[in-house]
């Protein structure tokens, strides 16, 4: 069976760090490698409204030699009630890879199951580990956390404010872990992360070297770190919810200039995008001095590409154990 990336812990720290150093070579010559030159097919699945997401596959699978097919949900029989293993059956017989932006977990692992070829997690509501790469690609850029040594970021630190229940902190807190990061994550009390990807990071960080800490006081998560990190206050599928999720909510948690003063001296801000000013963000801090949010969007491009080609790169996995397992070993 092919190596799927479906969650963050799906790489090893070792092979995390292969990644984001590949991620690296490419931002300086984007075209060094062809994996997909033929060219060969990537599906490119969409059940949710995407930009960056679609913008970054679309264009790194060109560069890396292939063609995208871009499906939209209500244009698949799919989006008509065909089964996801039926749709899969065919997609593997005729494409080098599948990416999909979804809703459960459950339905990218279902597709996995049956795939002959890479699949990859563009977004499902419970992670979003290829933004999490981009992410730990640019900490890095912006730290030397890429320089010769052991793992790439072990050490570093960042600080995660917002909504702790959502896929960006859950992706964080494995993805961070996996790096050997000190990640903390500052959310109110009703919106902290799923207690079970909650253990699974902190016996990812007890084998990598790296700490889990869940607050709900933002200025103890920012202190000294050298990332700080947002997401909108409302993801999708919460529309209805927002005027619960505002300022009384998350208000505390908004990313303003005195916190980013509490923050480590060189330390950066991020976002994945699309951004509120004045909301979780203040236009001053997202449009300031220590934003990287640009460079952090252009690096899905780079760090997917890369990704891509680290999994083709790795065809046949099948007696692998979890991550974990491999990392410990």
């Amino acid at each position: 069976m092919p190596r799927h990336f479906l969650k963050d812990d799906d790489l090893t720290s070792a092979e995390q760090k292969e990644v984001l150093e590949l991620a690296l070579a490419l931002t300086e010559d984007r075209f060094a490698r062809r994996p997909f030159a033929g060219p060969r097919t990537v599906a490119v699945l969409f059940d949710k409204s995407s930009t960056r997401t679609r913008v970054s596959f679309a264009t790194g699978i060109v560069e890396l030699g292939g063609s995208p097919l871009v499906i939209e949900a209500g244009a698949s029989q799919m989006g008509r009630g065909e089964s996801i293993a039926d749709t899969t059956r065919v997609l593997t017989r005729q494409v080098s890879a599948i990416v999909w932006r979804t809703f459960g977990q459950e339905r990218i692992e279902e597709m996995a199951s049956v795939a002959t070829v890479p699949v990859i997690n563009a977004l499902t509501d419970e992670y979003h580990p290829c933004q999490i790469l981009a992410d730990l690609l640019t900490i890095a850029q912006r730290t030397g956390g890429l320089a010769d040594g052991d793992q790439a970021l072990a050490g570093r630190s960042m600080a995660y404010l917002g909504d702790g229940a959502n896929n960006m902190a859950h992706s964080y807190l494995l993805g961070g872990a996996v790096a050997g990061m000190d990640v903390r994550i500052a959310a109110p009390a009703t919106h902290r992360p799923d207690p079970a990807v909650l253990a699974r990071a902190e016996e990812i960080a007890a084998a990598t070297g790296g700490s889990v800490l869940v607050t709900d006081d933002p200025v103890a998560a920012v202190a000294g770190v050298d990332a700080v990190l947002t997401d909108t206050w409302v993801s999708m599928g919460q529309e209805d919810e927002k005027s619960a999720r505002d300022a009384d909510l998350f208000g505390a948690y908004a990313v303003t200039d005195e916190l980013m003063a509490r923050a480590g001296e060189t330390a950066v801000f991020l976002h994945c995008l699309p951004a509120y000013r004045g909301k979780e963000v203040a236009a001053s801090v997202i449009d300031g001095p220590a934003s990287v949010v640009w460079d952090e969007a252009e690096n899905r491009l780079h760090a997917q590409k890369a990704l891509m080609t680290w999994l083709v790169d790795h065809p046949d996995d099948a007696t692998a154990p979890h991550a974990l397992e491999r990392s410990a070993s």
